[in-house]
């Protein structure tokens, strides 16, 4: 029978517990009895064994549904720990950052990928219902041409780093496994340069404005973005170009509000309109005008759909609405005939002509009757 402590017991965890809480109580664990922080202590070292070796176990769920079923006899009598050696330094790696603020999968020095960019443009409604090409200068890093991105000065050639080979990475042994580390020589190039470039002073690249063409087309929201591949910083060592980001905002318009596709637009008119009905112009975005027709009788609020007059949808053929809301205007600094006019137009006017206020003061009137009469 085998005197192993329970996987479950070594990492302090429930039999119930899930993937995020196994990885949490393993960290926790893994941090508190690595060798490394505990240097000379065979116990610490034989702990950290232990719980390394229920993880890799827990974490993959057939081994898991084995042990489950089977305990440590699922590998016993040849299978070993199922594995454990093979795939330790891939569980460690899960907490190396948490240890040494570093990541255990380094890469090979040399070409590196340049920088992504962003540029913040904004343009007017109209463009964005037009679409447009837009002249842009941005001050990018690119490649030096004098040293060809080598950063080695014109006739010399960079050296490989001697401490790493050119790998650009290094490997240290700590406690019974290594890890690996940027080369301190070389910054993680693979190279060194002793007569660096005048130009660029060994970086091999240099700043530059940089004039590019963006299509804009028809249709584009605020926070569309635009990508320009490979228009971002030059590679280092020769290493591709990263990518220029376009984030379009759209400024505020003096008539439109845009929802979607759809644009809305708020139009005053006269008491005297909205009661006996009439008509207006309204200009559209494609700078023609449309008329819009109020029955007698319209309210304050009141919403008129004009179809096809709202803005394209991105990359395709539909089109939005557009959709005129009237605002009734209340008369001002009203002459004293006009008050007079106003006033025998109240003493004439019924439920009929405002039913809407008649039925609301009808309601407020019950209200109040039926508390008078209430015991």
């Amino acid at each position: 029978m085998s005197m192993k402590t329970c996987y479950y017991e070594t990492l302090e965890v429930e039999r119930s517990v899930d993937e995020t809480g196994l990885k949490t109580a393993f960290r926790k664990l893994a941090m508190k009895w690595h060798p490394d922080k505990n240097p000379g202590d065979p116990a610490c070292e034989h702990k950290f064994k232990e719980i390394s070796e229920a993880y890799e176990v827990l974490k993959d769920s057939n081994k898991r549904a084995a042990y489950d079923r089977y305990g440590h006899a699922a590998f016993e009598q040849g299978n070993g720990a199922a594995g454990f050696g093979a795939g330790f330094a891939t569980s460690f790696s899960d907490i190396f950052e948490d240890l040494f603020g570093m990541s255990g999968r380094g890469g090979r020095g040399g070409r590196e990928r340049g920088a992504d960019l962003r540029y913040n443009m904004e343009i007017t409604l109209e463009e964005a219902f037009l679409g447009k090409t837009a002249q842009i200068n941005i001050p990018v890093a690119v490649t030096c041409e004098p040293c060809s991105g080598t950063g080695a000065k014109a006739g010399t050639k960079p050296k490989i780093c001697t401490t790493c080979g050119g790998a650009g990475r290094v490997r240290q042994a700590q406690g019974f496994f290594t890890l690996e580390r940027t080369c301190p020589g070389c910054q993680g190039r693979g190279q060194s340069i002793d007569s660096p470039c005048p130009s660029c002073s060994g970086s091999g690249r240099v700043t530059r404005d940089r004039s590019l063409s963006v299509n804009i087309p028809p249709g584009v929201e605020d926070g569309t973005r635009i990508r320009l591949g490979g228009e971002g910083e030059a590679g280092v060592q020769g290493g591709p170009s990263g990518d220029l980001y376009i984030f379009l905002s759209l400024a505020t318009h003096q008539f439109f509000q845009r929802d979607g596709a759809d644009l809305h637009c708020r139009v005053p008119v006269s008491m005297v309109t909205a009661a006996m009905g009439g008509e207006f112009d309204v200009p559209t975005i494609d700078k023609t005008k449309t008329k819009v027709k109020v029955p007698g009788g319209t309210q304050s609020g009141r919403r008129f759909r004009i179809a096809g007059k709202g803005m394209p949808v991105l990359r395709s053929r539909q089109t939005g609405d557009m959709y005129v809301q009237v605002v009734v205007e209340t008369p001002q600094n009203l002459t004293k005939k006009q008050k007079d006019l106003l006033a025998e137009f109240e003493k004439l006017s019924s439920g009929e002509t405002q039913p809407e206020a008649a039925g609301f003061f009808k309601m407020v009137k019950d209200f109040f009757g039926s508390r008078a009469s209430a015991p």
